[in-house]
């Protein structure tokens, strides 16, 4: 969960002397010193399972765009140009998962795009890309622009605050301090909210996203009110078992739901066909770029595919540990972990074509023994409904 050591001072998020006083084991992640756990990884993975557990994500960037006297179709007809998912036809309250490729169809990011209502029946897009690609993306996406005049691009990274509760008890407890119904929205849409807590009134957004596996929902909302928002949950919650969680129960949970992770499963070497992302590629009646690649790729049944593998014992397969069947070498891993839910090591892999088939047996390479695994369906979990 680390990043390459740097002489640069590492960001805080506005809830970083929070995560100090309360036992946060704060890394280096992204250039953000980042809590990675608080207790026990599985404690707090199993938190999210059963009750709700709160996540501080201030480090994920935000990139807000603006284009004054327009309803925001222009604005639309820029992302669209720049990503693999259709943007134009969007409506205000839906979020969509999308990637961000260069012209041989590699992955730079993946990304949510936001949009929301503006003034006089507009709209108003932002997206939400990973904290290791932020200023990548940003710089890459900037002359572009050019061709969109009036476009503006803002970096509201460090001016938002933004946590995720994640859950299946995170509705009941986010309920009362919102003045919307979250039951009735839909998975992948997002609102202006107010939060209103005993001594005070916060304006933000609410969307029903996540990282888990699990029903949760993502806050947005500035850096002065995020820690009341913070200690309202976690006190709400603490007869439920809602606890703070840290990265590492972030990423078992997210490899237990199969949802990909930039610089594991997802890099500029790896088109989103390869890793099973073609529902967020819209090749159809439009250009983007690397959309001459993809569709390429999508036509190619020769390449390397992304699998999952559950393993018998409790050896855990790590990153870049070779797949093999047989004596043949077919693939390599690119996350694992022992899962708390699953009660056995598990991992997500690319593997040649010809045994990607759910059910093949094969074997991890862990430190010269080949341990067996066999394909299993993707995600690992799913929340029960």
């Amino acid at each position: 969960m680390t990043e390459a050591a740097s002489t640069a001072p590492l960001a805080q998020t506005p809830l970083h002397a929070w995560h100090a006083a309360h036992g946060g084991r704060l890394v280096d992640f992204a250039g953000w010193s980042m809590p990675v756990q608080y207790g026990s990884i599985a404690a707090e993975h199993t938190a999210v399972r059963t009750a709700a557990g709160l996540f501080d994500v201030s480090h994920m960037g935000r990139f807000r765009f603006n284009h004054l006297d327009e309803d925001g179709s222009l604005i639309a007809a820029f992302l669209d140009s720049v990503l693999t998912r259709r943007v134009t036809d969007m409506k205000a309250g839906q979020v969509r998962y999308s990637l961000v490729c260069n012209e041989d169809g590699g992955i730079l990011d993946d990304v949510l795009v936001y949009c929301a209502p503006y003034d006089g029946g507009g709209r108003r897009f932002s997206l939400v890309v990973n904290a290791s690609n932020r200023e990548k993306i940003f710089h890459w996406l900037q002359p572009r622009l050019d061709d969109f005049p009036g476009v503006l691009m803002e970096d509201l990274t460090t001016v938002f605050a933004m946590i995720a509760f994640q859950g299946p008890k995170s509705r009941a407890l986010l309920q009362p301090i919102v003045d919307l119904q979250l039951g009735p929205m839909k998975y992948y849409t997002s609102a202006f909210a107010q939060f209103a807590l005993p001594h005070n009134r916060i304006d933000g957004v609410v969307s029903r996203t996540g990282y888990t596996g699990e029903d949760g929902w993502e806050i947005i909302v500035p850096n002065r009110d995020v820690q009341a928002i913070w200690e309202y949950l976690l006190a709400a919650g603490s007869s439920e078992g809602v606890i703070a969680c840290g990265l590492g129960a972030r990423d078992t949970l997210r490899l237990e739901a199969a949802m990909p992770l930039y610089g594991h499963e997802l890099n500029e070497q790896i088109n989103p066909i390869e890793a099973g992302l073609k529902f967020a590629v819209n090749l159809d009646g439009r250009e983007f770029v690397g959309r001459s690649a993809l569709a390429a790729a999508a036509a190619n049944d020769n390449q390397p595919q992304r699998v999952g593998l559950t393993l018998d014992g409790k050896r855990v397969p790590r990153e870049g540990y070779g797949v093999v069947s047989g004596a043949r070498n077919c693939g390599a891993v690119t996350s694992g972990t022992f899962s708390p839910t699953l009660n056995c090591p598990i991992a997500m892999a690319y593997v040649e074509p010809e045994f990607a088939a759910v059910g093949t047996e094969l074997a991890v390479d862990i430190r010269g023994k080949a341990e067996p695994c066999r394909v299993v369906p993707l995600p690992f979990y799913k929340k029960s409904s």
